[in-house]
């Protein structure tokens, strides 16, 4: 993606990456954004545990605190026991944490809409919530619907698919029964989010390639290099 001049919206376009743990979101988002920087756009970065959900230092504290990791066995490290766990009590918790994250996330969002930015890209948004709840009943699935409602929509969302082996082998956290079910409850999300934009399996350059792409392609703000040869 290239450009030759830089052409500025007055609103900024809201970019979000999505996905299992190990599926290349950082390497991906430093790509993007040194990209966009070095054409000269003015992009803000995101994460959204850190800068968006309500309470997130206590709720990380009250989690390794109560829902310990899981002991290692001989050839492996210990695995963490958090959002893999999904007893009726823990999702009612993250009901309501969900709920204010929702809302600081309107918050968050209008407040960066209003700081003259060109791009602001999340790293995980309100869909990596989302996952953690199953989506089986019809009470679930309204109170998904509720919070998409009322979330700012991303003019690019997108979903980092991958092969929950490779995924493990890079980021060794969660249990491999985890990681696929994991995985298909973000491939579900498409269900209620049909603008979601999934880049499968690949190299982390080719990847970064279909981004771009995308990028191009829906954004009438970048000028394309001319071809060569």
């Amino acid at each position: 993606m290239g450009s030759s001049k830089i052409m500025t919206r007055h609103a900024p376009q809201v970019i979000t990456f999505s996905g299992i743990d190990g599926a290349g979101k950082t390497t991906q988002i430093d790509c993007i954004f040194t990209q966009l920087v070095h054409q000269g756009y003015r992009v803000a970065r995101v994460s959204f545990w850190d800068d968006v959900a309500f309470m997130s230092k206590i709720r990380a504290g009250v989690s390794l605190t109560t829902l310990r990791k899981q002991p290692a066995s001989p050839g492996h490290a210990a695995l963490r026991n958090d959002k893999n766990v999904r007893t009726w009590y823990l999702t009612l918790v993250r009901t309501v944490f969900y709920l204010f994250d929702t809302l600081r996330l309107r918050t968050v969002v209008s407040q960066l809409r209003a700081q003259g930015h060109d791009f602001v890209i999340f790293d995980r948004y309100l869909y990596d919530q989302l996952v953690q709840i199953s989506s089986r009943s019809w009470l679930t699935q309204a109170y998904i619907r509720l919070l998409l409602r009322l979330a700012p929509k991303p003019d690019f969302a997108f979903v980092l698919d991958a092969l929950p082996e490779e995924a493990f082998t890079r980021k060794p956290e969660y249990s491999l029964d985890f990681m696929y079910g994991y995985r298909r409850a973000f491939l579900g999300l498409s269900i209620f989010v049909p603008q979601l934009i999934v880049i499968g399996p690949s190299t982390a350059d080719h990847v970064g390639r279909l981004i771009l792409q995308s990028l191009s392609e829906g954004l009438d703000v970048f000028v394309k290099a001319p071809a060569v040869g």
